[in-house]
């Protein structure tokens, strides 16, 4: 009765929040953390008015719904994204992609290797910072085109494109650090080739997958008359990939994101995949991702920005430069123009969930618990990353559209 209660209280207020941050033109993610902090601060600040909202990070069903959150939020983003836009990606797009995330992950990669204590973890909470720092929230930037009407220009293209690869290569990252800290958080030379090995098998079988089973299985499908079975066989899919991820000592978000991927129109038919993303949308953003965002909130501690604020803005400062000069000069390099560049780096900015889900895996793992105990840097690092990702995907869309207003007309639209 008390978790229902809770679920009742996060559910309208992660959706009054999130509406609202609509209205201001800001994605609702924004408003559903917000929502949670909110929660969170008042729970805390009127101390015994309702413990068990005060422990519910720790109540073992909100954790299994969380999970369920972040499983549904990479199915949809794989389904968002589908593997033949990946096949169409410019070898252009590539280089700014890859360019706009190995610069941040190096810098901060280096940035928290000189910042933050010694410890057996030091190399994986480095690490943690470099993948945080090297994600584009994908759907945030498709957003801000569409409002902007740039999503047809060279720019925006560019953006899309560079981000969904951007996405693919955070994930690997995302095994790397997971196969890191299921082995201490230490690194060797038979750690990196177990984990290349783990991470090549598992691309391998869901491309063979991809390319042998899905259309037979697909056919398969369209054949069956139970209800909602399409929607069954992508979870299906979607729970198998993930499994074969945990098997290999991966990350299950991979295995959901992938099976999200190879969910495509071609094999499923325009009308099942349309139905399908349709209800998985419903289930997604409609319960499981506001739940998931809000828990976010619940465990962010503001006092970050009293404890660590050096490193704090050095970080948000890196987010924002590393992203810029990263992806901006390969786009202007690639033959854009100096402000489509600048638009370019400054909409792969903002970091978004994907960003949010990290933090959390290794909150869960706990990253920040050593060394023993944890000092003030180490101790509010997960806060530090979720702030980083709530004032990139607040401040990206003021910034992109004064890059995109402040020369005239827009860019042209290609094709």
């Amino acid at each position: 009765m008390e978790l229902l209660f809770a679920l009742l209280i996060l559910l309208i207020l992660t959706r009054a929040f999130g509406e609202m941050a609509h209205r201001l033109g800001q994605p609702a993610l924004l408003g559903e953390l917000v929502a949670g902090v909110a929660l969170g601060v008042t729970v805390k600040f009127f101390d015994g008015v309702s413990p068990f909202i005060a422990d519910l990070p720790n109540d073992r069903v909100f954790l299994a719904l969380t999970d369920l959150g972040i499983f549904f939020l990479m199915l949809y983003g794989g389904v968002e994204l589908r593997a033949s836009k990946l096949a169409e990606v410019s070898g252009n797009s590539f280089f700014v992609a890859a360019c706009g995330l190995f610069l941040p992950a190096a810098v901060g990669l280096g940035v928290a290797w000189a910042w933050l204590p010694e410890s057996p973890l030091k190399l994986a909470q480095a690490l943690f910072v470099g993948v945080a720092l090297a994600i584009t929230a994908v759907p945030v930037s498709i957003r801000l085109l569409m409002d902007l009407g740039q999503l047809n220009s060279k720019a925006g293209q560019t953006i899309v494109a560079a981000a969904i690869i951007d996405d693919v290569l955070s994930l690997v990252l995302l095994a790397v650090l997971v196969g890191m800290m299921a082995e201490g958080g230490s690194v060797s030379a038979a750690i990196v080739l177990r984990l290349t090995g783990s991470i090549v098998a598992f691309f391998v079988i869901a491309y063979f997958v991809g390319h042998v089973v899905v259309p037979h299985v697909g056919r398969f499908v369209r054949s069956l008359r139970t209800a909602e079975f399409e929607f069954s066989s992508l979870l299906l899919a979607a729970l198998g990939f993930a499994v074969l991820a945990e098997l290999l000592n991966l990350h299950f978000v991979l295995g959901a994101f992938v099976a999200g991927l190879l969910f495509e129109r071609r094999s499923a038919g325009y009308a099942v995949y349309e139905e399908v993303k349709k209800r998985l949308s419903a289930v997604t953003l409609g319960f499981l991702a506001p739940i998931f965002f809000a828990s976010i909130g619940l465990h962010l501690d503001l006092s970050a920005a009293r404890e660590i604020p050096l490193f704090l803005s050095l970080l948000i400062v890196v987010a924002f430069v590393t992203k810029l000069l990263g992806a901006g000069i390969p786009a202007w390099l690639s033959g854009l123009s100096p402000r489509d560049a600048t638009a370019v780096g400054v909409g792969m900015s903002a970091r978004g969930a994907v960003e949010l889900i990290v933090a959390d895996i290794a909150l869960r793992a706990g990253l920040f618990a050593h060394p023993d105990p944890p000092p003030p840097i180490v101790a509010h690092l997960f806060s530090a990353i979720v702030i980083v990702a709530l004032v990139t995907t607040l401040v990206t869309p003021i910034a992109l559209r004064r890059v995109f207003s402040g020369a005239g007309s827009g860019s042209r639209p290609i094709g």
